[in-house]
């Protein structure tokens, strides 16, 4: 508990199924969370229903507000469930539809998951990075640029900055206010080209972050991704953060330390992805609290982050934090 009698507030940042992952497990600590999510995805379900109703795109949202959700497994089944037919329900999410729904009916985004955290009971609060459309774009090294967040991966060529449109784009105050009184941020797991830089770069949300007193966590990706990170070191990873946020702000990383199983490794290589190289030496000259444990599982023949232990590990970054500020007496 916080000084103040209140749980601490921790402030995680990303998208995809990193994010989700994550969230999964500290959801069961006492902690007060807020979960900032992407909403540049343009592909599949979220894509179509971002364009024909011209709001943020909902999948990371919808997979947020299914991690943090307490309710019976076949209601997130059914949040979940992903229509295969021949008509143009083919391809959605039922959950991507409902929110779409709601957004009509309130007439706002925002409003539209509140209203959907609610059915879901969902822990904590889940804010978009924008309560507006927004397109991500990929300038290449070469000088081409490439539209669109589901493209991106695919131009074979290597990216070297992202942005995002339109020009003027607003944060929620929410947002602003969250990263302000948080007592850790935690960024990542997840593409670092397509789901951590488009929540930093939306305006003035980049900048919360470089300026919060909260303790900020980055929690490195187990492998690299071809498209964005191939052959990305972890410190290439943060570099890349720097770079656009113009700002040094990261203070721990968190890295795996467990040798990857050849056989996995071997599925990895169709994807020409292979294990992140976590070079300790550099992230230390960086200046970076580097914390390195076993945070891999298996699932279906693929690695992912083991939500139970990446919780344990971030609750006790918070709770160490809190016993220096008592110690103190800030």
């Amino acid at each position: 508990m916080r000084m103040d009698g209140k749980q601490p507030r921790i402030v995680v940042i990303g998208g995809g199924t990193g994010l989700s992952v994550l969230l999964r497990g500290m959801k069961k600590y006492p902690v007060d969370i807020t979960a900032i999510v992407t909403v540049a995805d343009d592909g599949g379900s979220s894509g179509r229903i971002r364009d024909e109703m011209d709001i943020p795109s909902p999948g990371d949202i919808r997979n947020v507000l299914a991690a943090l959700s307490d309710v019976e497994p076949l209601v997130e089944q059914m949040f979940q469930h992903r229509f295969k037919t021949s008509n143009e329900l083919s391809g959605h999410s039922l959950g991507n539809l409902i929110i779409a729904a709601l957004t009509s009916i309130t007439g706002d985004f925002v409003h539209a998951i509140q209203e959907m955290s609610k059915v879901l009971n969902v822990h904590g609060k889940v804010l978009p990075a924008a309560n507006q459309s927004v397109v991500l774009h990929a300038e290449m090294e070469d000088g081409t640029v490439i539209t669109g967040e589901s493209q991106i991966p695919f131009s074979g060529k290597k990216i070297k900055r992202v942005f995002l449109t339109p020009d003027v784009i607003h944060p929620l105050s929410e947002t602003v206010r969250a990263i302000r009184n948080a007592d850790l941020i935690i960024i990542g797991p997840g593409s670092l080209y397509t789901s951590i830089l488009p929540n930093l770069l939306v305006p003035k949300l980049g900048e919360e972050v470089c300026r919060a007193k909260a303790k900020k966590v980055y929690i490195c990706n187990l492998m690299t991704q071809a498209g964005e990170t191939l052959d990305f070191t972890a410190s290439d990873h943060i570099q890349a953060i720097y770079d656009h946020m113009g700002c040094s702000f990261i203070d721990t990383v968190l890295v795996n330390n467990e040798e990857i199983p050849p056989e996995i490794q071997e599925k990895y290589k169709e994807e020409l992805a292979k294990p992140v190289v976590f070079d300790v030496d550099r992230l230390e000259t960086m200046g970076l609290e580097v914390l390195y444990d076993r945070i891999i599982t298996y699932q279906n023949g693929y690695i992912r982050h083991d939500t139970e232990k990446v919780a344990k590990i971030i609750y006790s970054l918070i709770d160490d934090q809190l016993k220096e500020k008592i110690k103190s007496g800030s």
